[in-house]
């Protein structure tokens, strides 16, 4: 009886033992990001020394003006670094606070905001956006375009856009920036924004006039990178009954303690703000001029895009991408519920796919033979943004990491972040 008593207890220790085991959140992770040394973290300070060589390379070389480089593991912060300069004509240096524009970064914010409201019951996924927003019903598709005049001819959508296809950019919306030929004189016909808008537009207005016009394609067929998470940005505030500006600061940002995260910039931010580049013929960079139409987060504006609207600085984003290796908790304030943050991070666009790779809620999702590019874990999360910004985080290496520059064209971008990402794995020292 005595050794069955024993057996009995050995049991219920070891099955507490492997539940422990078993916990998505890693008890060990700080709370809140703290700087410490990369040899806490597991990383070699010698191996990263190399980063800085290439970020200041480039630098030097004149493929760009100025960079911050952030990596943190385990919610320890073993890498956070300012290089060359924010403003080239002033020759002022680059600071470890200075605000990027983060342009397509924005999605992954709104993404997760719209999430917050589906786990208050506010949609499903599988919703037709005509629920919520009545010019989205009886879509069409674009069929035959005439570029001399811009007239078309459509078909009937085969079924009606949901609000899945507007995470997974699969729902037929294009861009009127940097769309298609045909969708983008479509939209400019119409005055839809090309991504930023202007100080006067509002946000309700544009996305409703986007739901009288033709979708690329048919819904679900393949990805086009577009409007649609301005589209979630305008849902957002309709189920919470808040402009999207109001939502993210008082649900996400103030929680979170995203002090630096904007879609305008108050006055006394303006400074911090970093200046756009561009690069001449001979990829080399210089000054962008005029800076009028980039300098949309100084205006004080009503559009609020959630594709591309929001500037914000490394710490901030990395505070956001850090709530969700914690499985959607930062600093005791949770967002999202740890199964949420799977369903996010999970590959939600079945056999279609981004080159390798798959597409959750709003983020790229590295897939098997996706980690054989770069050396990324199988199961990370990026993006970046249209001026030089790129993110990742990796949850089997509990690292947060990303790289901020602010210029277009960028043609060393890709170079520049492969890299980096490169650089990042062969510091790991475990």
């Amino acid at each position: 009886m005595k050794k069955l008593f024993v057996s009995i207890t050995t049991v219920i220790v070891l099955f507490a033992a492997l539940s422990c085991c078993n916990q998505k959140i890693n008890p060990g992770v700080p709370s809140v990001l703290k700087e410490s040394s990369p040899e806490s973290a597991g990383m070699s300070s010698q191996r990263l020394a190399r980063l800085d060589r290439l970020i200041q390379s480039s630098i030097d070389s004149g493929r760009t003006a100025g960079a911050v480089g952030f990596i943190a593991r385990d919610g320890k912060i073993i890498y956070y670094k300012a290089f060359g300069v924010s403003d080239l004509d002033a020759g002022i240096p680059m600071k470890k606070d200075n605000i990027f524009r983060i342009a397509s970064q924005t999605k992954a914010i709104v993404s997760i905001a719209a999430m917050m409201l589906f786990e208050e019951g506010k949609f499903l996924l599988d919703d037709p956006v005509s629920k919520f927003i009545p010019e989205f019903k009886n879509p069409q598709v674009i069929d035959k375009f005439n570029p001399d005049d811009t007239t078309y001819t459509t078909i009937p959508a085969r079924r009606e856009i949901t609000i899945r296809d507007l995470f997974t950019h699969t729902s037929g919306i294009d861009y009127a920036g940097i769309g298609s030929p045909v969708m983008k004189a479509i939209y400019a016909k119409y005055d839809i924004p090309a991504a930023f808008g202007t100080d006067k537009m509002i946000l309700g207005d544009k996305m409703r006039a986007l739901g009288k016009l033709p979708l690329a394609h048919q819904p679900g067929e393949r990805f086009t990178y577009g409007l649609n998470i301005d589209l979630l940005g305008y849902l957002v505030e309709i189920w919470s009954g808040e402009s999207l500006d109001e939502y993210l600061r008082k649900h996400v940002f103030e929680p979170l303690g995203m002090n630096d995260t904007y879609f305008y910039l108050p006055e006394n931010k303006h400074a911090r703000l970093v200046k756009v580049n561009t690069e001449g013929p001979d990829g080399k960079v210089k000054s962008l001029i005029p800076q009028d139409v980039i300098n949309y987060p100084l205006m004080k504006g009503t559009y609020f895009s959630g594709g591309a609207g929001l500037s914000s600085t490394v710490y901030d984003y990395a505070v956001f991408l850090q709530m969700l290796l914690n499985n959607g908790e930062y600093n005791g304030q949770r967002l999202l519920s740890r199964r949420t943050v799977e369903l996010i991070t999970s590959n939600q666009i079945g056999d279609l796919s981004l080159g390798y790779d798959k597409f959750g809620l709003g983020f790229e999702i590295t897939t098997e033979r996706g980690q054989t590019v770069l050396g990324v874990s199988e199961g990370s999360f990026a993006w970046g943004g249209y001026f030089g910004t790129t993110y990742w985080a990796d949850p089997e290496e509990r690292i947060v990491a990303m790289i901020f520059c602010q210029q277009v064209p960028f043609s060393h971008s890709g170079e520049i972040q492969g890299k980096f990402k490169v650089l990042v794995y062969q510091a790991l020292n475990d």
